[in-house]
């Protein structure tokens, strides 16, 4: 009993340790979303299911394929592979980035890759994850009711919050604001990130504004594209050019156009910037907004 409760705590290789660690770091969201209690229950049950079906995974792995197991991977592993199955059924998947066109990177990729290198790390440490899954299902499920049975008691968990959340906890930032509805704190954070980009901008197309009306509502396009207005060259005086130097103007997308109104220009200065600068969304919006 002792070897057993020692196995499935204390960590013996330096790289489960390491790529457990990580995990878990990632996986400290549950604590936000379910509360300390709950979420200690969580690992209190998928611990406990886990010990128990690593003895039947190893009874059975005898029994079928005569393969004979004398040693397990130690370490707290059960419940970090257990986290999985919270994990893909409740956060949600957020595009990041995208390979090749077909292989997309979300957030929620790293993770995955750490716990492919945790299970790759040890010959029999698949028993391990899959008696951690099957725990986790069994316990996010409430199959057999046993998040009622194996959880933390209420006196506990108040005996540690009197002791340990003093000690480990830390004040709420104040100086930032609460925006969006986000499932995680990422999620939130990039919402409040692009909140700002969007009062950067309107804040932007409202001083361009401004300067537009001051100016009489013209923009003087000849100071923001003069090479692409004129063919510049040593012989070059006030003439203008010939008609068969002039290149044939540039076909402008409406989508593009309907985006540059969308942010408050007007559909002349939106065609004007998209034949200057060849059709380049970002570098017209960026004239636009500074001139």
């Amino acid at each position: 009993i002792w070897r057993l409760v020692c196995g499935r705590i204390i960590c013996l290789d330096l790289k489960d340790t390491f790529c457990s660690s990580l995990l878990i770091y990632n996986f400290r969201i549950f604590e936000r979303r379910y509360g300390s209690r709950k979420f200690s229950s969580f690992l209190l049950g998928a611990w406990m299911l886990s010990a128990l079906f690593d003895i039947l995974l190893v009874e059975v792995t005898q029994y079928v394929f005569g393969i004979t197991i004398n040693s397990l991977p130690s370490g707290f592993l059960g419940p970090v592979f257990a986290l999985f199955v919270p994990f893909y059924s409740s956060i949600p998947r957020v595009q990041v980035a995208q390979v090749l066109g077909h292989f997309s990177i979300t957030n929620k990729t790293l993770v995955y890759i750490l716990g492919l290198q945790l299970l790759t790390s040890g010959s029999y440490i698949w028993i391990l994850a899959l008696s951690g899954l099957v725990s986790g299902i069994c316990y996010n499920n409430s199959v057999l009711k046993v998040h009622r049975i194996l959880c933390v008691p209420s006196w506990v968990a108040k005996i540690f919050s009197w002791t340990l959340e003093p000690i480990f906890s830390s004040a709420e930032p104040t100086n930032e604001v609460r925006v969006g509805m986000g499932a995680t704190v990422d999620i939130q954070r990039q919402q409040r990130m692009e909140l700002l980009d969007r009062q950067i901008m309107m804040s932007q197309v409202a001083q361009m504004r401004r300067q537009r009306q001051q100016q009489g509502g013209m923009i003087n396009w000849n100071r923001l594209f003069p090479p692409l207005r004129h063919r510049h060259n040593a012989n070059y005086q006030d003439q203008r050019p010939s008609e068969q130097d002039t290149p044939p103007p540039t076909e402008v997308s409406e989508e593009q156009v309907a985006r540059l109104m969308e942010m408050g220009f007007s559909r002349g200065d939106a065609l004007e910037a998209l034949r200057a600068s060849n059709n380049d969304l970002n570098v017209a919006t960026n004239f636009l907004l500074q001139h």
